[in-house]
This record gives C-alpha cells, structure tokens and sequence, in this order.
C-alpha cells in the first residue's frame, strides 16, 4: 500500500526471494536465483496494470510487516511471491490460481525446498482464489490479508488501483465487464470480514467495504 513498492530493485526483492525459499528448507544454488528471476519476469509482463511487481512488493511488505502473526512467515512470502505468478486474464473461474500453484510446486520442488512445505505453498496459493479462510488458519489469513490490502488505501488509490484492473481486462466489452466487476465486488462484501487478523481488520474493514461499496454504485 506503499508508493515505495513500485520501486525496489530486481536485486532485493530476488534477495528476499532466496531468503524465503532458504527458510523453507532450499539449497543455496544459482538455480534457486533462476527462479526467483523467473518469478520476476512473469510479474514484469506487459499485459500487467495491477497484478505487476509493484503488487508482488506490497504483499511481501505487509507480510514482513505481521510476520509475527503467521506459523510460518516464510512459507507466506513463498506463497506471496508464486500467487499470481500465472495470470491470464482471459483465463476463466480459479485457473490462474491452479496454474501459479502448479508452478509453485515445480519451482519449489527443483530448488529443493522439502515436500511438505511444498503443500503448504500450494494450499496457501489456491486460497487466493476466495480468500475464504479457515479459522486458526494464522498463514492463510496473513496470505490474504495481505493480498487485499489494496482494498483499504484512501480513495485516490483505490481508483489507480481499480483503473488498472480495468486495462488488464480491456478485451472485455464495458456492459460485461461490469456485469463481471460488479460479481467480484458483491462476493468480497458478502465475506463475514475482509480481513481475518484483528490487528488489521482494526484498521482495513471499514475504508475497505466504503470503497467497494463506492465502486460499486459506479457500475451500476
């Protein structure tokens, strides 16, 4: 939620990369930095407006921020760093989730990270298709407060942020893309709460639900 997070070098956040990857168990290989710069790479793809690296950077950051609050913050900012690793916005219902945990998997498996950590990043990735969270779920709601976070900034970058969700699907004629906006809009309001860690509902429920309910009037 940070403008700084538009602005960090392929350096430290590959730095950050490794060091989440060496927590959970990986070697320390030139392959272990391949991957991370892959990573990099398909956040930096042209058809990105939101889903970009500025978005990967400000997850990370609300991560490093409460990780306190997870079982295992490492495994967080693996899942972070893999969650919209595949994004297609043509691609239909959870299949860019499906496909970035899919990834996930293979990556984390060739740097050597261990199997069950594996599955943890997996199932951490496939709840950001709903952000529906169980609860004791510490990792899951940390992962998902963190991705939504976008959602509580002032107004002004609410808008920057929902004007770039608008470009990434520019191929969808205005009367559908409302149609489809205004679905996901209903759904995140119809979640008993957006954000599950007390810390950060305190400070994101409200300016959350106003702008969506904002954005939503506007499509209607």
């Amino acid at each position: 939620m940070t403008d700084s997070a538009g602005r960090r070098s392929a350096a430290e956040l590959i730095g950050r990369w490794r060091a989440a990857a060496r927590g959970a168990g990986a070697g320390d290989s030139s392959a272990l930095t391949d991957a991370g710069a892959g990573l990099l790479a398909r956040w930096g793809e042209p058809h990105r407006h939101y889903h970009t690296v500025r978005h990967l950077a400000a997850v990370l950051d609300v991560v490093d921020a409460y990780a306190e609050l997870a079982d295992d913050p490492d495994l967080v900012r693996l899942a972070a760093w893999c969650h919209d690793a595949v994004y297609d916005p043509r691609a239909g219902g959870d299949g860019n989730e499906r496909a970035s945990a899919d990834l996930a998997d293979a990556l984390l498996t060739g740097v050597g990270v261990p199997a069950g950590a594996v599955a943890e990043v997996r199932r951490l990735v496939l709840l950001t298709a709903g952000h529906a969270v169980m609860a004791g779920d510490r990792d899951g709601a940390l992962l998902c407060d963190a991705d939504l976070a976008v959602l509580a900034g002032p107004p002004d970058e609410y808008d920057r942020y929902a004007a770039a969700v608008r470009r990434e699907y520019a191929h969808v004629p205005e009367p559908a893309f409302r149609v489809g906006r205004a679905w996901v809009l209903d759904g995140l309001l119809a979640l008993p709460t957006l954000y599950r860690l007390p810390v950060l509902a305190a400070r994101w429920e409200h300016p959350a639900r106003a702008n969506l309910r904002r954005e939503l009037t506007t499509l209607c």
